[in-house]
């Protein structure tokens, strides 16, 4: 509680002087090293999270949860080796995932772009979601699946409509997590992107910024007003977290507390 309160009063304490709606909104384009906080900002930086962060979460959520359900429903001899990969991607160094897709960048003349680091932040998000399903998935009550099974549903109707509905809030938990693991990584963005001070909202293509890359970028300058620039970013970035961890807690115990039908 002390070192999380410490470090939240210190990204506050200063980058809240950057605030300001064009600092969100705008982007870098015409803004060097000695700009004033009044011109420029983060929109682009924002924008480019939001899209790598989107389709690492549609490529690895969707994979992680099929892995845990392999892993909870199936009684294959060989599952233990998959929990061994899965728990080696675990501890993964950030900068090895990176190195991987630069290496693929390199070898096929390919270009970096916000696609390549999103496949560089794939890795590391996987193992998280795959993990934390399959111990909420275990969580879910056996008596729950034999009293399906008992009323004569097949064994997939009754994963899908008591079993996985069961671990919803667990899930929901795992993609959160996985989210907030590969957010604010830094390492695997700069080896696969290429950082830009304008807007590009094409992922596929061009240079893309993202926050992390943005306070990498303004932290290393001598010049006051840029490393307010990156104190600004850190603080949306833990704000940007904040309110999906809250948003998607409240959704999960929205739909836990809502009574089902015939009730």
């Amino acid at each position: 509680f002390v070192l999380l309160t410490s470090l939240v009063y210190s990204v506050i304490g200063t980058g809240y002087k950057a605030l300001s709606w064009a600092f969100i909104s705008q982007n870098n384009r015409y803004v060097d090293t000695t700009t004033p906080l009044g011109t420029g900002g983060i929109g682009h930086a924002l924008l480019g999270t939001i899209e790598i962060v989107l389709v690492c979460t549609v490529i690895a959520v969707p994979l992680g949860i099929a892995v845990a359900v392999y892993l909870t429903q199936s009684r294959a001899k060989h599952l233990g080796v998959i929990r061994t990969l899965i728990q080696a991607l675990s501890g993964l160094p950030s900068v090895v995932s990176g190195l991987f897709i630069l290496s693929i960048i390199v070898m096929f003349h390919l270009q970096t772009s916000g696609f390549m680091g999103a496949l560089a932040l794939f890795p590391l998000m996987l193992p998280t979601v795959a993990r934390v399903a399959e111990e909420s998935l275990k969580l879910v009550p056996h008596d729950l699946r034999l009293g399906a099974l008992a009323l004569g549903a097949p064994n997939y109707k009754a994963f899908f409509t008591v079993i996985l509905p069961a671990a919803k809030t667990g899930i929901i938990t795992a993609v959160l997590l996985g989210v907030a693991r590969i957010i604010g990584e830094t390492a695997p963005l700069v080896l696969t992107t290429t950082v830009a001070s304008t807007t590009n909202a094409n992922i596929f293509s061009g240079g893309i910024s993202t926050l992390p890359t943005y306070i990498f970028s303004y932290l290393q300058s001598a010049y006051a007003s840029s490393q307010l620039r990156a104190w600004g970013a850190a603080l949306v970035l833990i704000i940007l977290v904040a309110i999906l961890f809250v948003s998607v807690r409240v959704i999960a115990r929205t739909k836990s507390n809502k009574p089902s039908k015939g009730k």
